[in-house]
């Protein structure tokens, strides 16, 4: 006669509680408050008896959900929003459904999230920014219709709607220059070796200026690489082009300009400059990058660069679209392979914040 089967009635008999609190305290579902006592109690029951909690088995997506995936490095910058906008203007077009993961900018949460893909099986992914595990991601596109934004890597094979990052540095900083700054500051968030797009906009800046007979033209004021690791708010950015601008006054008198990583950033750098009594962009100009709509504000009117946030979001649910209809008429003999490449040249938008540079005494 085989061995009876443990249930959580029978560990609720033995740990003194009801079935509903097993169930609860087993599964981590916690509607209520329990003591350390009572978990412990159950927990320790459960062990003795060599219970194991079920394995519940991820629902499978198929083709009647009709279901793209699309990754995210964090739902509060407004950058990703309108690149999120561009995505579900498409899908729900075509009768699609996005489900977002927020990776948080955690390489766990995306590797997990990366290895739910292979069980979920949707018919597309969108990554919104360069991925974590390419090679892992490249393995997966041959099964699953996959589309990067962020920058091209000539050794992939992976579809892509591409910014050339250098090129909002160069038109950030020649704006500048043509304006006669020759000392500026860059302002961004954490220069992490997988943060690859904001290293060429930096890089770009750089460049450009020491074109310009300036190499040491340009100072950069980035933040702490711990803070690349913990969830961002909403008023992360902000408070990093705050912050970071704060400490600059203090250690630099000479620059003439900020140029922030992207606008919120620069927003703001435009408030500390402000509370400590800056004229902008009489004593120093500011200009950003995105085009975001709190930067058009008239009260505001931030120099900024555009690079087609939303467009690039459609064109890239567009892509994964097209190919999850071509799996869909050809059979696996015949269906054609496809690389898509598609690039936008940025765009300066110079509004209120930047100026000629104010002449030092």
């Amino acid at each position: 006669m085989g061995k009876k089967k443990i249930t959580s009635n029978d560990i609720a008999n033995v740990a003194g509680v009801s079935q509903a609190t097993v169930s609860m305290i087993l599964n981590k579902k916690y509607s209520v408050s329990f003591s350390k006592e009572t978990i412990d109690r159950v927990e320790q029951a459960a062990a003795d008896m060599g219970y194991s909690i079920p394995n519940r088995k991820v629902h499978k997506l198929n083709k009647v959900d009709k279901i793209i995936v699309a990754f995210c490095p964090t739902i509060t910058n407004p950058y990703y929003a309108m690149l999120m906008q561009g995505i579900e203007e498409i899908a729900k077009e075509n009768g699609y459904t996005i489900l977002v993961c927020n990776t948080q900018r955690d390489l766990k949460v995306e590797e997990n999230y990366l290895k739910l893909m292979r069980t979920l099986r949707p018919l597309g992914i969108i990554y919104t920014c360069d991925p974590s595990f390419p090679d892992e991601l490249e393995k997966l596109s041959n099964e699953i219709p996959v589309v990067v934004i962020g920058n091209r890597q000539e050794s992939r094979s992976l579809d892509i709607v591409e910014l050339n990052n250098r090129k909002p540095g160069r038109l950030m900083a020649k704006h500048l220059l043509e304006l006669g700054h020759k000392k500026a500051v860059f302002v961004t968030s954490p220069l992490t070796r997988r943060q690859r797009a904001r290293i060429k906009r930096v890089e770009g800046f750089v460049e450009e200026f020491s074109r310009a007979g300036l190499p040491n033209g340009v100072i950069i004021k980035s933040a702490d690489d711990k803070l690349d690791l913990v969830v961002p708010k909403t008023d992360s950015e902000y408070k990093m082009g705050y912050h970071l601008t704060k400490e600059l006054l203090q250690e630099e008198q000479d620059f003439t300009a900020i140029a922030g990583l992207n606008d919120m950033i620069a927003l703001g750098i435009l408030d500390a400059l402000l509370e400590e009594k800056y004229k902008v962009p009489g004593d120093v100009s500011v200009l950003g990058c995105d085009n975001i709509v709190f930067g058009r504000v008239h009260g505001i009117g931030l120099t900024t660069i555009e690079h087609y946030v939303s467009l690039k979001g459609r064109d890239a649910c567009d892509i994964v679209v097209k190919k999850i209809q071509s799996q869909d008429s050809y059979n696996s003999e015949t269906r054609p392979t496809s690389i898509y490449h598609i690039e936008y040249d940025p765009k300066l938008i110079p509004r209120k914040t930047t100026s000629y540079a104010k002449v030092r005494k």
